[in-house]
This record gives C-alpha cells, sequence and structure tokens, in this order.
C-alpha cells in the first residue's frame, strides 16, 4: 500500500480526506506526546481507527514468557506496553445522527500538524444523512510545559440550519492493542490489563483510577470541560453533566444551535502513573493537575507550549536549502525528537516512542547509540535523564550479569523498567555491546556538557560495572592478545560470533573512559571499591583488545572468520523475499555472509580513529556488497561513512531512504509507530555525514562537504562544554561560537580556534574523485533522491 500524501510545508505536515486505508499510519505520524504520555493521532470521535493508542511512558503489563524449551538465565516474565484509558474520546450527534467519516457527507477534512506550536488541528463540515450541515473544528496537545496534561479545544457551527447538538467527551479504559500472542495466558492479560479501582466527580471534573494486574501499577486519568465563552458559550444555551463508574468517565454536553452558532469547548485532560503512590494519593495528583490547567486556560497551555517550542527551534533547527521536502522531513525528525523527550522524568524513550505498540514499547540499544547524540546537542538535559534511568537501572543489571555467571552489570537487551524482556538470547543476552554503547554514551555526554556532577554521581559507577563486565567476558590468549568470544555485533543476521570487530572497539572505548573517570575522581572510586590494580587491568585489557584483519582481502572482517563464510546468493534472491527473516531460516543467514544492518560500517563512524583511509575504503565497499538494510537502523550510518569517503551522491540517497522512512511508510510497518532512532538518523547523517564531525577527547573535527542538490546547511552542535554553530555552503563554512568557552577546532585536519564574537570563514577543499561508488546487492539499492523528494 502507497503511503498517503502529506502537503510540502517547512513547518508541518497537513494532509485532506480521509481514507480507511491509511488511518493506522497517520495516526502514527499525527502522534502527540511529551515524553511522559503519548496520544496516537485517533480521530477525535475514535471511530473509525486504525490502532487505539494512549500510553503512559513506563506503563506495562507483566506476562509469563512462553518457551517451548526452558533455558538457563531465561527470563521469566515479559513486559508489554498497554493502553491507558483513553482521554481523547468526543463523540458528536447531530439532530441524533452520531457522527463518523463514514455515514453522511464530509467535505474539506484537512489534518495538520504544527511543528512550532506542537498542535493537531483538524477541521471538516459535516453533513448529516438528513441534510443538516455542521462545520467541526479540533485542536489537541499533549503539553511540554505541564508533564501529564493534554487538552483538545473542540467547536460545533451550525452552518444553515438550526440544530439540536450532543457531544458525550470520555475517558475509557481497557481498550486493545493489536496484539495476537499465541499463549492464551498472555493474550487475556494484555486484553483486559487494567482493573477499575476507584471513580470520583467533583462538579464537572471526572476521575478514574485503575491498577495493572499483575504488574501492580497505579494509573489515575482526570478530566474536566470549560465552555468557551462563560457557561451560556456566547449566547448558545449547554448543559455539562459528567459521570464515572468503572472503565467509563463521561461528560455529556448539550446545546441547540441556530444557523451560524457555535458551541465551542475545552477538554482537559490529566495523566499520572506510580509503582509506589496510594489510589487516594494518585486521584488527587490528577485531578489537582487537571485543575490548574483549567486555570490557566486553553490559551495559556498554548502559549506556554509555543515558548517551549520557540526554544528548542532557536537550538535545535537544521536548515537546509535545495529540497523543501527534505527540510519538512528534517523538522518532522527533530519535532519527534522534542515529543519522545521533553518531559522524560528518569525514563528513556521506547524503540517507538509513545507512536505506538511497535517492540512491546520497549527500550533497545538504540537509544543510546542513536537517539542519545542528538539529545545531547538539541536537549541536554533530557539526555541526562534519559542516563540517570539506565543508571537507576543498574542493581537489575548487575542482577542479570549474576545471572550468567559474570562480573559488573549486564544491561537489559530489551525492557521496560530494567529487567530483561527478551527470550530469543542470540539476538539479546549474546549482545553484549548494548553494555558499550551505554558506556560510550556516558563519555560522550560528559564530553560534550561538561556535567562534572553526572559524572561523578553516576557516570563512575556505570563505566566501572560495564568495564568489569567486560573483564570477565573476556579472555586473554597465549600472544597475549584480549578476545570477546561468543557474542553478537549489531548485525542481527550473524549470531554468537568470536572477536566482533565492533564489539571490541566499543568494548575498548568502555575500558578507557571507566579508566579515564576513575582516575579523574579517585574519591569516587575509592568509595566504589575501585583499585589501583583493577584501574590497570582495565587499560591493559584495552591496549590488548584483539581486532581482526583478513591480511589475504585486506579488510576486516565483521567477526573472526567472517570473511571466510560463503557469500549469500543474491543473485537468486527475488525482491519479494525481503526482508530475508520473513523467508528464510535464520541458521542459514548465520552461517552466510549478508548483513541486516550496518555492523562494521557502524565501527567506522563509531570508532573511526582506529581505521586509516584506505581501510574505510575497501571496509565500506565490501560491506556495501552484502547490506540489505531489512533494519531502520542502516541507512544513516551508511550515509554517513559514505559521505566521509566522498560517494556524496550515495550518501544523499541514504539520507534521503531515512528521512522518508516514516513519512512514506518505506517498511510497510509505520502503523506499529515511529522508528525513532531512524529519525534521530536524519540528524547525523546531516551533521555527521554532510558536516563531516567526528569528536574525540583531544578536539572535534569537521570536514563540512554538501551534495550537489543541497546549497547550504545550517546547524548547531554542543561540543566540549560550548555550542558551536555552523553555517556551510558548497565553497566554504562560516563557524560562530555561540556559547560556552573558546574551543579549538580542525577543519579538514587543520586547526582552528574559535573565540566568543568573531565569525571563522574557512574554505572548502578540493577533493579528488573517490571512483565508482560501492554497489549494492541486486536490488537493494537506496531509493534516488531525485525520487524520495520529489514523489509520494
Amino acid at each position: 500500500m502507497t503511503a498517503p500524501k502529506f502537503d510540502v510545508d517547512p513547518w508541518g505536515l497537513s494532509t485532506g480526506g480521509i481514507d480507511a486505508g491509511y488511518l493506522a499510519h497517520e495516526e502514527t505520524i499525527f502522534g502527540l506526546s511529551n515524553g511522559h504520555v503519548g496520544w496516537r493521532g485517533n480521530l477525535d470521535e475514535g471511530d473509525p481507527r486504525g490502532v487505539a493508542g494512549s500510553y503512559l511512558n513506563g506503563v506495562f503489563e507483566e506476562h509469563p514468557m512462553p518457551y517451548a524449551e526452558d533455558g538457563y538465565g531465561y527470563p521469566e516474565t515479559g513486559q508489554s506496553v498497554i493502553n491507558v484509558p483513553n482521554g481523547q474520546i468526543i463523540r458528536l450527534t447531530v439532530n441524533g445522527e452520531p457522527f463518523t467519516v463514514q455515514h453522511g457527507t464530509v467535505d474539506d477534512h484537512v489534518r495538520r500538524l504544527d511543528f512550532r506550536e506542537g498542535t493537531l488541528s483538524r477541521s471538516l463540515t459535516w453533513t448529516t444523512p438528513a441534510g443538516e450541515a455542521v462545520e467541526i473544528r479540533s485542536t489537541r496537545m499533549v503539553s511540554f510545559e505541564h508533564r501529564s496534561i493534554a487538552a483538545v479545544r473542540y467547536s460545533v457551527r451550525a452552518l444553515e440550519s438550526p440544530v439540536d447538538i450532543t457531544v458525550e467527551s470520555e475517558v475509557l479504559a481497557n481498550e486493545p492493542l493489536p496484539t495476537d500472542h499465541g499463549d492464551p495466558r498472555v493474550k487475556d492479560l494484555l486484553a483486559q490489563p487494567l482493573i477499575g479501582r476507584s471513580s470520583a466527580v467533583a462538579g464537572t471534573c471526572a476521575t478514574v483510577v485503575h491498577r495493572t494486574r499483575e504488574s501492580g501499577l497505579t494509573v489515575a486519568t482526570s478530566m474536566d470541560h470549560v465552555l468557551c465563552g462563560g457557561r451560556t458559550a456566547g449566547g448558545v444555551g449547554a448543559t455539562l453533566r459528567s459521570h464515572a463508574e468503572g472503565d467509563v468517565a463521561r461528560t455529556t454536553i448539550r446545546a441547540s444551535l441556530g444557523a451560524g452558532e457555535t458551541l465551542e469547548f475545552v477538554k482537559f485532560v490529566g495523566h499520572e502513573w506510580s509503582a509506589r503512590a496510594s489510589d487516594a494519593t494518585l486521584q488527587e495528583q490528577v485531578a489537582a493537575a487537571v485543575a490548574g490547567a483549567v486555570r490557566l486556560g486553553w490559551d495559556g497551555l498554548l502559549e506556554s507550549q509555543r515558548q517551549r517550542l520557540d526554544e528548542f527551534w532557536r537550538g535545535a533547527d537544521v536548515r537546509v536549502e535545495g529540497e523543501p521536502r527534505l527540510q519538512q522531513a528534517v523538522r518532522f525528525a527533530l519535532f519527534q525528537m522534542h515529543q519522545a523527550s521533553a518531559r522524560l522524568e528518569l525514563r528513556s524513550i521506547p524503540g517507538k516512542g509513545l507512536t505506538g505498540s511497535g517492540y512491546e514499547g520497549h527500550t533497545f540499544w538504540d537509544f543510546e547509540a542513536f537517539v542519545l547524540p542528538v539529545l545531547i546537542s538539541t536537549m541536554p538535559g533530557a539526555a541526562e535523564q534519559a542516563l540517570r534511568w539506565r543508571y537507576a537501572t543498574l542493581d537489575h543489571a548487575r542482577e542479570r550479569a549474576k545471572l550468567l555467571h559474570l562480573r559488573g552489570a549486564s544491561f537489559a537487551w530489551r525492557t521496560i523498567d530494567g529487567r530483561e524482556s527478551s527470550g530469543y538470547w542470540p539476538a539479546s543476552t549474546a549482545a553484549f555491546h548494548i553494555n558499550a554503547d551505554i558506556a560510550a554514551a556516558v563519555v560522550q555526554y560528559v564530553r560534550a556538557t561538561g556535567d562534572i556532577d553526572f559524572e561523578r554521581e553516576c557516570g563512575v559507577e556505570m563505566l566501572a560495572e560495564t568495564a568489569r563486565l567486560w573483564l570477565s567476558l573476556g579472555r586473554t590468549d597465549g600472544q597475549g592478545a584480549f578476545h570477546i568470544d561468543g557474542v553478537t555485533g549489531p548485525d542481527e543476521y550473524s549470531a554468537v560470533m568470536n572477536d566482533n570487530v565492533y564489539t571490541n572497539l566499543m568494548a575498548q572505548v568502555n575500558l578507557r573512559g571507566a579508566v579515564s573517570a576513575a582516575r579523574a575522581h579517585p574519591d569516587v572510586a575509592r568509595r566504589l571499591g575501585i583499585a589501583d590494580d583493577e584501574v590497570a587491568a582495565w587499560d591493559a585489557a584495552a591496549d590488548a583488545m584483539h581486532i581482526p584483519f583478513d591480511a589475504q582481502r585486506e579488510v576486516h572482517p565483521q567477526s573472526a572468520g567472517y570473511t571466510e563464510l560463503e557469500r549469500w546468493d543474491f543473485e537468486s534472491t527475488h525482491p519479494e523475499q525481503y526482508s530475508l527473516h520473513d523467508h528464510f531460516p535464520y541458521f542459514d543467514l548465520y552461517r552466510k555472509q549478508v548483513v541486516k544492518q550496518a555492523d562494521l560500517v557502524l565501527a567506522l563512524f563509531f570508532a573511526h580513529e582506529h581505521f586509516s583511509r584506505e581501510e574505510k575504503d575497501r571496509a565500506f565497499a565490501y560491506y556495501e556488497a552484502l547490506t540489505v538494510r531489512d533494519s531502520s537502523l542502516s541507512a544513516a550510518a551508511q550515509a554517513v561513512v559514505a559521505a566521509e569517503l566522498g560517494h556524496l551522491d550515495l550518501a544523499y540517497d541514504y539520507l534521503a531512504e531515512v528521512a522518508t522512512l516514516d513519512l512514506d511508510d518505506l517498511h510497510e510497518n509505520t502503523d506499529q509507530g515511529l522508528h525513532v532512532a531512524a529519525l534521530a538518523g536524519v540528524w547525523t547523517a546531516l551533521v555527521c555525514g554532510f558536516g563531516g564531525l567526528r569528536d574525540s577527547a583531544a578536539a572535534p573535527s569537521l570536514s563540512p562537504r554538501l551534495p550537489a542538490r543541497l546549497s547550504r546547511l545550517s546547524f548547531a552542535v554542543r561540543l566540549h562544554g560550548s555550542v558551536i554553530e555552523l553555517d556551510i555552503t558548497p565553497d566554504a563554512t562560516t563557524y560562530r561560537l555561540r556559547e560556552g568557552p573558546p574551543l579549538r577546532i580542525r577543519h579538514f585536519g587543520d586547526e582552528a580556534q574559535l573565540e566568543p564574537g568573531r565569525d571563522v570563514r574557512l574554505p572548502t577543499p578540493d577533493h579528488s574523485t573517490p571512483g565508482d561508488p560501492p554497489v549494492s546487492p541486486r536490488g537493494r539499492s537506496p531509493r534516488p533522491a531525485s525520487r524520495a523528494f520529489t514523489e509520494q
């Protein structure tokens, strides 16, 4: 199915008409969130819909993990996100006719997501089967300023004849998710996960409190309504009555409208949850939040929303000239980063954010690897909160390591609350690189922000415990080389191999980061029981880390022996057989040279200092011929390395792929939620690809170079406690120190000093032609950017 078309607009997304076949995709794209609460872009009336979705970050149900055969160390319980009580629903009846887009006649139906207002608006004209016409408008927001609050401004105007209006505005619990689980125990739990605990009505404010059956989390949802223009709504008499019981809270509004008259009201909804607070405490807390929102009013909420976004865009905007649809896609991606993290407050970002139930609402390694670098530069406070959440799960990680007979900490591969929730160990338990990814994120955050308090309070301990894991996981051979055997790297088409280059290099970063932190904060190290000989052992293991190299082919194997495996038969693989994991057994994929997502190529980016230019050239060409990109995580890394090696057109095609992946539903699964890490990859492809940003402890380096289709690229980035702004044109780059102390950088290898109040303009040097671009497997080349940005 082709994705719906969105109007090209630099500051928003809009689409006209209504097609039930596209609803689930549009609900994801038009979703609103603030990192605490998420509302999918369901129609106000709740029907028709693709997938109902109202989520609270961290609210899940626990269920048994079914296995055909049990094994030692397998998680006994799983975790799945659930729908919390849905406060979006506003059902309208006109002269006894219930409004849905499937009955009567709908004209001029338009929905628009506004990146500067932080709102989703909707407008249409509906003519009932009996011929009465009304104009319906709604605007909804999830507040960035007020953590628990969402609100909807809703109006109905009679056009040509008097009408009687009834509105039933609801909070509805236990709406099902699209879960078809084979285990009836799990299916039954997820079908009705919430137990009603209490309900209350105070005036027009209605509140319901529920608790999850197994995970024991309490959720409170409250709503209140205010008529615009006072109780008479600008001359229109209206009545309001609220009721709450069991799974439903409902406010009924009735009014009679003359031709040209309008009923308009604002619905305020509050959402809170806790694992510890009593029902009464949580009920009072959420009702107070709603009362505060009512006092502030719609205009006050909207003003604070604008202020938060104005502040965000001042520091985060990436401006591109030459490709209007790319500019829209870039701002959509950045807006989603903001939505996913504005009010994290000691939580992480799930793989789908709060836009869908895909991946069961779990957080993965791709948050620290792909999303966190964007937050560090655009929302460093959110980055800190997410890392502090990881720190809060450290005891779970220690318990997991102990279960695996290892020292230190082994963080969960997929989780909601920090406990492991993956039952497929070759792609989870064996993927130990997640621990190094988290450690590298700690190092990057501290280096970029200079947040020594975080390093002392959390960072040293996280780095030390993950360093201990590598020492107990690895081994030293007779020649003194340090090996890490039996692990799975980022590529999910190979598993449980020895000396995965990405894992070993990232473990090396982890070990050296732990050494540096322990020596920088000896008092913290003593408190944590980190002895000098242990630090020396980390340092020695890092120096002795074995990085395989195939001397015959002059290329790094993805893992030891990988280049000796049989190559996948790409010529005999039909286009409809991709994604390969849907058509071939994993054991066949595991024993062939075929790459699902960038692995060695990701190492070329993340551990860029380890490889020479010639090694990068050879490795990129070798692995491009094997990489099928059955994962949304691949294209961004390929774009970065392609740009570094001078293959600018290929890099631009990969940028186009990652930028339109969700907008055009390239993987045909955006209905399950956005690919948040891929959206972060849009920033990465631009800043680290065409901006050429690479960082190290010594100094950041930049090599800005634009593809032919772009005439300008501008962005700001946070480095070593300073923020610098780049304005890149084809022939030169202007650097500006926006905040922080003076900073020394490298521009194409040459040193430059950035000082406050002084722009530095440096030329773009000529570059040699890189030769023919690498060739992808048959049928797996990226869609050309010329098509991606002009066709939908």
